[in-house]
């Protein structure tokens, strides 16, 4: 009996011990990437000072001459919203009209989860002018207005603040030690049943399991329940963005921003990209959602406030408008998918066949899906397919960020588990 559990005792042992050595490691490379390019402010004002201005012309057949394309753009890329997606139809627009991108450096992101500084962009030099900024950051207005001209347009994207939990617990769990220690297989529920019991705000990646959407903003992701501070931060956000999309409604956010960037049908096709598989996600039955709602409850009022907003940004653009948009929108994409993609659907990690369409990974798991391009494709489209296949992590590369943090990461993941 006693071997029994001696031996029980060092299995878990040895079990822990990867996460450990793992979690230190990343510790090691966030240290090594957020101190070795500190930059001392320098005196003189690093506002964009140049005119960015470049005149696109629309090669669609639906394209009208009551406004031109607008070029300035910053999409503040919140976590686990579809926000994957629309970053592949900036690069592609920014790409396919030669536009000025401010990327990160070594990673995928600008050394989230610090607050966003200029200096984080890859070879920014003060007083250098941007059209597109998107990736992830914690957003910081104050630094990302001074790599943009005065016209540029800020848009984000929110979702259910209950599925983005759901969604960021399973995957971004591993990657948080303090969920380590919760037993049982469900551990979202046994979580929500006792969230104090687990979480601490100083606590190593805490902020990926309360108020995500809040703490992405830049605001405080542990306000309690009916703090002012709150409200304040929701109308703060309201001065600073032109268009918030809403996830569920991704098709009528889209022609949204069509219609305030005036681009095109073409400019905005896709595939669903970053998408887990139906199997993984957890459903959840109304006594959990509504702790999760408790839980997350200044993402709850910042998603009910745009989501409002939302739905009076439709009612001024038309329904029966919108309608007719969207359903074309769909018409178009299902065109794309039958020309582009190999069986017309996602496919599991695993099936993807072309590691240049495979998408990263949670941590523990190969549930994020992707795509095989078709071999029989039409020359003429291959390009365009190819880049609406792209994950995130290559298309970075393809743009001329080298992101050795990133894929040591993954190499460290795979390694370990």
């Amino acid at each position: 009996m006693y071997l029994k559990k001696g031996f029980k005792r060092t299995a878990v042992v040895r079990g822990v011990i990867p996460w450990v050595l793992m979690t230190n490691i990343i510790l090691v490379l966030y240290c090594l990437t957020t101190t070795s390019n500190v930059n001392i402010r320098p005196i003189q004002e690093e506002t964009c000072s140049l005119s960015m201005a470049k005149a696109v012309v629309s090669e669609s057949p639906e394209a009208t001459q009551k406004c031109s394309p607008k070029v300035n753009i910053m999409f503040m890329k919140t976590h686990k919203t579809a926000s994957s997606t629309i970053l592949n139809i900036l690069f592609r627009f920014g790409e396919k009209h030669k536009l000025k991108f401010a990327l990160p450096d070594r990673r995928n992101d600008f050394r989230y989860p610090q607050p966003f500084l200029c200096s984080q962009v890859k070879d920014y030099t003060p007083g250098q002018c941007f059209n597109i900024v998107c990736n992830h950051m914690r957003f910081n207005h104050q630094e990302v207005a001074k790599l943009l001209p005065p016209d540029a347009v800020y848009v984000t994207v929110l979702r259910d603040p209950v599925d983005l939990f759901e969604s960021a617990f399973h995957y971004y769990h591993r990657a948080v030690p303090f969920t380590w220690g919760i037993s049982g297989e469900d551990k979202l529920t046994e979580f929500l049943n006792n969230p104090e019991a687990f979480y601490s705000p100083d606590a190593f990646n805490s902020f990926y399991l309360k108020n995500l959407l809040f703490f992405d903003f830049g605001l405080d992701n542990n306000l309690e329940v009916n703090d002012p501070r709150v409200v304040e931060g929701i109308q703060h956000l309201s001065k600073r963005f032109h268009l918030v999309l809403i996830a569920e409604h991704f098709e009528e956010s889209l022609i949204l921003l069509k219609d305030l960037l005036c681009w095109s049908m073409d400019d905005i096709l896709y595939f669903k990209l970053n998408a887990r598989r139906t199997s993984s996600v957890s459903r959840l039955d109304p006594e959990t959602r509504a702790k999760a709602v408790q839980w997350n409850w200044a993402d709850w009022k910042l998603y009910e406030h745009f989501n409002a907003t939302f739905w009076e940004r439709v009612e001024a653009y038309g329904r029966e408008r919108m309608e007719r948009e969207v359903k074309e929108l769909r018409r178009r994409n299902a065109e794309m998918r039958a020309t582009c993609i190999e069986g017309g659907d996602a496919v599991e990690a695993q099936k993807i066949k072309d590691a240049h369409f495979r998408p990263w990974q949670p941590v523990g798991e190969k549930s994020i899906m992707g795509y095989n391009l078709r071999k029989d494709i039409d020359p003429r489209w291959r390009t365009m397919c190819a880049k609406m296949l792209t994950p995130e992590i290559q298309y970075l590369s393809d743009l001329g960020v080298n992101l050795w943090v990133t894929r040591l990461w993954g190499w460290l993941i795979d390694s370990v588990l």
